[in-house]
């Protein structure tokens, strides 16, 4: 028997209680369908049970509008500055976040887990790997980040793919990198024209792109960027919103090279500046240079590179 909105709607509802995700020992709290939509092992120990609810769940999220998002990532645990040790106490954060009563924030919660378990059950089997929302995705992401200059700098070159026809905007939220937050110029140098600009969240701007003209489905558009900010944190990642299939990332380093670099691969937005999660070490070349690719890069994660002050 198929399993039902109902039946995975109740066990995420079990989840999102005392530390959400973070509860130990994780497994008692995922039920069998939910273990079936995030591809969860019997086997399977509290971090790799974590890393499966993560890698499942933040996509799903992600897709919600940014009230019912903000507060069923409250819930569960997944946004760092809400992981209080109880529920209630992430219910009291969301509410001032999104300047809302205890009460609101929960129904808004109890929305958001019916869509996500929808949208869970609708991709039988395709929860795993990143999936358009049907609008565009990007085919590939080219960025060049120098850090050698007054004010870094970044060029981004992106060739998107329409799924959808009619696709006259694009929204390119991407993580915030600058404090403060007007400290970030984006110049368009092709592909269209800056209409709109906005904080979503406190690590997160929104930009809309306005297309030269309508696509539609199956057309590619090439666009670029560049951007210029104060880094808020030692690192540079892309957290896509809408599927990537590849991301090529340039670094240029300053002459005092830092005293460590790591590789950030799918990790917690929220953790990308955490030096207690690991990477893999990456050694700049002769030129302090370090270039990074990535594949199939699921909507809500982190991708990029972090660094260590120089000695």
């Amino acid at each position: 028997m198929e399993p039902s909105s109902a039946e995975l709607v109740a066990e995420l509802k079990v989840l999102r209680k005392g530390r959400g995700v973070f509860t130990t020992p994780l497994a008692n709290r995922v039920g069998p369908v939910l273990r079936a939509v995030c591809g969860i092992p019997d086997t399977a120990e509290t971090v790799q049970i974590r890393e499966r609810l993560a890698h499942v769940l933040r996509p799903l999220a992600e897709a919600l509008p940014d009230d019912l998002r903000i507060a069923v990532l409250a819930a569960f645990a997944l946004h760092e500055p809400a992981r209080k040790p109880f529920y209630q106490d992430r219910v009291h954060w969301a509410a001032r976040e999104l300047d809302r009563d205890d009460r609101t924030i929960r129904r808004r919660i109890d929305d958001a887990i019916e869509h996500v378990a929808q949208l869970a059950l609708a991709r039988p089997g395709e929860t795993t790997a990143p999936v358009s929302d049907g609008s565009w995705h990007t085919e590939i992401l080219h960025v060049t980040l120098a850090l050698d200059q007054a004010r870094p700098e970044a060029f981004e070159f992106r060739r998107i793919v329409a799924d959808a026809d009619e696709i006259a905007e694009l929204d390119l939220a991407f993580a915030a990198p600058a404090s403060p937050p007007h400290d970030l110029d984006v110049d368009v140098f092709h592909g269209g024209t800056l209409v709109r600009r906005e904080r979503e969240s406190n690590d997160r701007i929104g930009l809309a792109l306005q297309l030269p003209a309508p696509l539609p489905r199956g057309r590619k558009h090439d666009l670029a960027l560049r951007f210029r900010a104060a880094l808020r944190h030692p690192h540079y990642v892309c957290v896509p919103r809408h599927p990537v299939d590849r991301f090529d990332l340039h670094v240029r380093f300053p002459p005092a090279p830092p005293s460590e670099i790591v590789r950030l691969d799918r990790v917690f937005q929220d953790d990308a500046h955490n030096p207690a999660v690991p990477g893999a070490a990456v050694t700049p070349d002769g030129s302090g240079e370090v270039h990074l690719q990535f594949e199939h890069l699921a909507p809500g994660f982190a991708y990029g590179v972090r660094w260590s002050p120089a000695r």
